[in-house]
């Protein structure tokens, strides 16, 4: 099959998201899905969270009250309550800051500081779909207050296409600190 063939046949089916030659799509000509979790995932940085840049990264996160979540057990998901002494979700969004596209397949590791620096929980995140995918767990934060939070990204596990020679696309993980989060009961 000739080139030119072969690559109208594979970027054909992407046209019709991209607009083939258009100028880039709005939120108006975004599938529903795809404008909603951009929309909520700014309300909700904005109401109840932040965000900061760091390098290729930008990393934002949202505080809310400890939620409950399914998990996979058994070859099958089952619907866990959180635990009494569980008192908050902590939500971290890594996106690509070229792209805005939030990353997948991320190690992330979020620590509470209190005041004097000593962490009071750390967890390892896991990714979630909800309106938007993210990265989060529930944390046992002991009183009332003014908190840091850390978050350790690391280096995505996905390939990455490219060229010999080329800098990969979020060759290197990030750690960013949220100071003066007001962590409070809900």
């Amino acid at each position: 099959m000739p080139r030119l063939l072969l690559a109208t046949c594979l970027l054909l089916p992407l046209s019709a998201l991209s607009g083939c030659g258009e100028e880039a799509p709005t939120a108006e000509s975004l599938p529903s899905g795809v404008a909603e979790q951009h929309s909520v995932l700014a309300d909700e940085v904005d109401e109840r969270g932040g965000r900061t840049r760091s390098g290729d990264w930008t990393v934002s996160f949202i505080v809310e009250a400890a939620e409950p979540r399914y998990a996979a057990r058994n070859g099958r998901m089952e619907f866990e309550k959180p635990s009494a002494a569980e008192t908050h979700h902590i939500e971290i969004i890594p996106t690509e800051t070229a792209t805005g596209r939030i990353v997948p397949d991320t190690p992330v590791k979020l620590q509470v500081l209190d005041a004097e620096g000593a962490v009071v929980d750390e967890e390892s995140l896991h990714f979630l779909h909800s309106t938007f995918f993210h990265y989060a767990n529930n944390f046992e934060v002991p009183k009332e207050g003014t908190y840091t939070l850390r978050a350790t990204i690391g280096a995505p596990t996905f390939l990455r296409h490219g060229e010999e020679g080329e800098e990969p696309a979020l060759a290197e993980g990030t750690v960013v600190e949220f100071e003066g989060v007001e962590l409070a009961r809900e």
